[in-house]
């Protein structure tokens, strides 16, 4: 059984900038030193997308000497706040499937494919999601030349409604319908990020597993059409456990007392240990 960690939404900003009072280079090392005292042996972790908060340099620059010398190999993705160009200056050896940071990586008998979501438009507009032509491509070449691996797919942006309408809106809106209809077809199972909640469901026959941020999260609010209402919870990451018969989803948080007690207190009165 191989493990594979899977963090998102790091939203890494310049020295001395917060997210609502929250400094996520620090939650992202929280996360990072948490994840590694327990997971050292994984076998890679994915970065999802939203690496950085504004695109900028100097956000990438200070990922960058945060992630430096990890034990374990990474796979980066971009999600809407990343700028494919600032990325790649801070990791050039980052996969480039026709110009799109996506990459087929296997492990054992699990294919794992990271697409690039990011749509390539600027302002509140390049907060949604996209499919193109090109990358469906790329993820149609990837499931097919699975050869009998379990495909694992990844994705910045959810295809489909999760239930809350501020983020609802900015899903991926072009292309998720093909992409939705390959996912099935291969059997897929469909790790998400962007949300900033742990969520898990199906759709048109897609198992899904969305992560929250290693950060900030959003309040589970099923009427609120806000995008940027934000909430203090701890931050999380993922744990994929790859089996012979599949794939599970652990999800961690960060930050609460980890304090594990063991005796008669998880028994019903009178039953012996």
């Amino acid at each position: 059984m191989h493990k594979v960690l899977v963090m998102t939404d790091l939203h890494i900003r310049s020295a001395g900038e917060t997210i609502i009072g929250l400094d996520p280079l620090t939650r992202l090392r929280c996360a990072l030193e948490h994840a590694l005292a327990r997971h050292a042996d994984a076998a890679a972790m994915v970065l999802m997308g939203d690496l950085t908060h504004s695109g900028k340099a100097s956000e990438y620059a200070r990922l960058a000497d945060a992630l430096n010398d990890l034990p374990v190999p990474l796979i980066p993705m971009i999600g809407n706040h990343d700028v494919r160009a600032a990325f790649r200056d801070a990791f050039p050896t980052a996969p480039d499937a026709d110009g799109f940071v996506q990459a087929v990586t296997d492990i054992g008998t699990h294919r794992l494919i990271t697409l690039d979501t990011r749509n390539g438009l600027m302002g509140h507009r390049a907060h949604a999601g996209q499919i193109c032509a090109t990358r469906l491509a790329f993820l149609r070449e990837a499931l097919i030349g699975a050869n009998g691996r379990v495909p694992l797919v990844f994705s910045h942006h959810p295809p489909m409604d999760i239930g809350l309408p501020g983020m609802d809106g900015i899903r991926i809106l072009s292309g998720e319908t093909d992409m939705l209809a390959l996912l099935a077809t291969h059997r897929a199972h469909l790790f998400c990020g962007h949300v900033h909640r742990t969520i898990s469901g199906s759709t048109r026959g897609v198992p899904f597993t969305l992560f929250k941020s290693t950060c900030h999260q959003a309040p589970l609010d099923l009427r609120s059409h806000d995008s940027t209402i934000s909430v203090d919870e701890p931050g999380a990451y993922g744990v994929l456990l790859l089996t012979d018969e599949g794939v599970v989803a652990h999800s961690e948080d960060v930050g609460l007392n980890g304090q594990i007690f063991t005796g008669p207190d998880a028994l019903p009165d009178g039953e012996p240990l």
